[in-house]
């Protein structure tokens, strides 16, 4: 393995401020790296290094925040000229003019772009193949998936080729894949990372974010996203190494709520063994913590609706010319979110504020509430979802993601971290959810437990 690729994102970024190394030198042992691993996991098929040599020649990046660090963006995001197909044969041509608001934002406080992620098609669906570029493998284990959406992002960074790597979540699709491939990633606040608004600039929701193999990456890379823009429809003011100082002094959570399930699902006994183990590991190091969870039972009822209806905004108008291209679940969404009626679309924003209020009044008394990241372990990469060789049926196909997108839905911040491994050696990850608005506390008893846990984030990389 080589030497840098086993060095941490704000190791890295101290040795191109030193001038120690040059970004040549980052993008020559990523290249090294991707052409020795990555075909047996597929995690980054489409690379762009000499649009990622072109800049590092072009700017001065002494500094900038990620100092010239290279950074792996998802497939669903715009990379100007660089080939973007959101995983779906409908744009496998696509080559954009611009890029998104966060991409630029990321490249002027010093990343620079040379690969993009593997995502399944459109981000849906939680299991990362799609019919443009194949599916994305378990750096753990080859014959498992990584979940989804922001699968290839957490499998270049298990694997070495990634230092630190941009994700986006809906149901899960920053939190799944860090649970299944042993990396750490942030869904914030809505407003805390602005993009590019598309139809809905007022999305609470989907929300963008970072990945990273370890809690200090993942603050570094979440300050370098964070902040206001008048082309964002929601933004709030951001210190520019807030995060990075929070996880600097870890804090010592007093008070935890635990819960297995979140009374809305039901968890395999591996992952509530694992999660179980990894709590108990807290509470002898003094962590008050109590089996407890806020009423998230209307959390369907809000979450179906609004999914829907996202996929009848972007994709519904376009249905017949796209219809024989796209894949059969993502039919099923466009079609259900075109059937939904007015009661409908009132009910479930009755029912999203319900729920909200629920969860930030549950929170007030405690520091974090944790929960499994999954309810299941990686499972075959060839089963579309989980259930799919059972017969189970669109209407419930997604239903398995219910232990994170009812936090989606409460727009709580979390914080997934690996807490511990199944005795087959596969990743469990937990996820840490804040108080509302409170990215910079979580990030500090984040920090305490990463501690606690001394999860080693090159596992995967030397067994590759």
């Amino acid at each position: 393995m080589d030497e840098l690729i086993a060095k941490s994102a704000t190791e890295i970024v101290a040795l191109l401020q030193s001038g120690d190394i040059s970004i040549d030198d980052t993008l020559d042992a990523l290249e090294a790296r991707i052409a020795e691993a990555d075909g047996a996991i597929n995690a980054l098929p489409t690379l762009c290094f000499e649009r990622a040599r072109a800049a590092a020649q072009q700017r001065n990046f002494s500094g900038s925040m990620l100092g010239g660090i290279p950074v792996a963006i998802k497939d669903l995001e715009d990379v100007a000229g660089v080939r973007t197909t959101y995983g779906s044969k409908v744009s496998e041509n696509h080559v954009p003019d611009a890029s998104d608001l966060l991409v630029a934002t990321i490249e002027t406080n010093g990343g620079i772009v040379y690969a993009k992620s593997n995502t399944p098609e459109y981000g849906s669906g939680a299991n990362t193949f799609n019919d443009v570029f194949g599916a994305t493998r378990n750096p753990y284990d080859l014959s498992r998936s990584v979940g989804g959406s922001s699968g290839g992002a957490a499998a270049a960074l298990a694997s070495g080729s990634a230092w630190l790597a941009q994700g986006s979540d809906l149901g899960g699709s920053l939190r799944t894949p860090a649970s299944f491939c042993g990396v750490t990633s942030l869904r914030p606040s809505p407003g805390l990372i602005p993009s590019s608004p598309g139809l809905q600039p007022f999305e609470v929701y989907a929300q963008k974010g970072p990945m990273a193999r370890n809690l200090t990456d993942l603050a570094l890379f979440a300050d370098a996203m964070a902040g206001c823009s008048p082309l964002a429809g929601l933004g709030k003011p951001h210190q520019a190494s807030a995060f990075r100082d929070a996880a600097a002094r870890p804090r010592q959570p007093l008070r935890i709520a635990f819960s297995t399930d979140l009374g809305i699902t039901d968890t395999a006994a591996e992952v509530v063994t694992v999660c179980s183990a990894a709590m108990a590991q807290l509470e002898h190091a003094s962590t008050a913590i109590e089996s407890a969870h806020p009423d998230l039972s209307m959390t369907h009822e809000a979450f179906d609706v609004s999914r829907a209806l996202g996929y009848a905004l972007s994709y519904g108008p376009d249905l017949e010319r796209i219809r024989a291209l796209i894949k059969p679940e993502n039919l099923w969404n466009i079609e259900q979110g075109l059937e939904l009626t007015r009661d409908d679309i009132l009910a479930a924003m009755a029912a999203q504020g319900q729920v909200f209020q629920n969860a930030s009044r549950f929170m007030q008394d405690y520091d974090l509430l944790i929960c499994p990241a999954a309810i299941v372990t990686p499972y075959p990469v060839e089963e579309r979802y989980p259930g799919y060789s059972d017969g189970l049926a669109y209407s419930e196909y997604y239903r398995w993601l219910a232990i994170v997108y009812a936090i989606t839905t409460t727009t709580l911040p979390v914080i997934t971290l690996p807490c511990g491994k199944t005795e087959a050696g596969l990743p469990v990850g937990l996820q840490l959810i804040g108080k509302a608005h409170g990215e910079s506390d979580l990030f500090a008893c984040a920090s305490y437990i990463e501690q606690v846990f001394e999860w080693d984030p090159l596992q995967a990389i030397e067994a590759r």
